[in-house]
């Protein structure tokens, strides 16, 4: 079972039906209880990190998620989920983040000036750089879809795939048991759901 963790962020109902079409039981919850019985554990977001980081910790399921993650559960950050694993956030000021990657998140501005439009919007190839386990049943070039004005930096250890918008964007990471894509799986087709049918085969 796949719990998807409801801190009142998130683009939630459209993650259980992608996960109900590819067969895995999914909960949307904020009862710990039932993370802790969770195969493995899905965090979204979507919005401002401020808001985001602040929605978290005042849930009362932070310290209950990282004690798991560290533990060993499976954890997939998407789109400002992913955001929120790494150590720092500059949006509209100076953030903490959960800390599970090392780097931080930035203005996409900030790396391709004014040559395109911000947010980055649409359908974007992957570029593989390292290799995951979430790629298993897709392949480099694969189109998935992105919603992003900031991009995380710093973590070329632990990005699996980049995508080219005005330059080289971080798409995707992992560290262990921790997986992250900037991208929507949930909204990327056939694609998307191969992404998830590889994480869900994890334990």
């Amino acid at each position: 079972m796949t719990a998807i963790i409801d801190y009142g962020v998130g683009n939630l109902f459209s993650l259980k039906s992608s996960f109900s079409a590819i067969g895995e039981e999914a909960v949307i919850t904020k009862d710990i209880s039932v993370l802790e019985r969770a195969d493995r554990l899905i965090l979204p977001g979507v919005g401002a990190f401020r808001d985001a980081r602040k929605a978290l910790s005042e849930s009362g399921l932070e310290e209950k998620v990282l004690e798991l993650v560290k533990g060993g559960k499976p954890m997939m950050g998407i789109c400002l989920g992913m955001q929120l694993l790494f150590e720092k956030d500059y949006e509209d000021g100076e953030y903490d983040g959960l800390g599970l990657i090392p780097g931080e998140v930035r203005p996409i501005r900030e790396k391709i000036g004014d040559s395109l439009k911000i947010p980055q919007i649409g359908w974007n190839a992957l570029i593989y750089k390292n290799p995951s386990k979430i790629f298993k049943y897709i392949k480099e070039g694969d189109f998935v879809y992105f919603v992003h004005s900031y991009h995380a930096t710093g973590c070329e250890t632990y990005t699996t795939a980049v995508t080219e918008y005005g330059a080289n964007l971080t798409a995707s990471v992992e560290n262990g048991n921790v997986f992250g894509c900037q991208f929507h799986p949930e909204k990327s087709g056939d694609v998307g759901l191969n992404i998830l049918r590889a994480f869900v085969e994890m334990k």
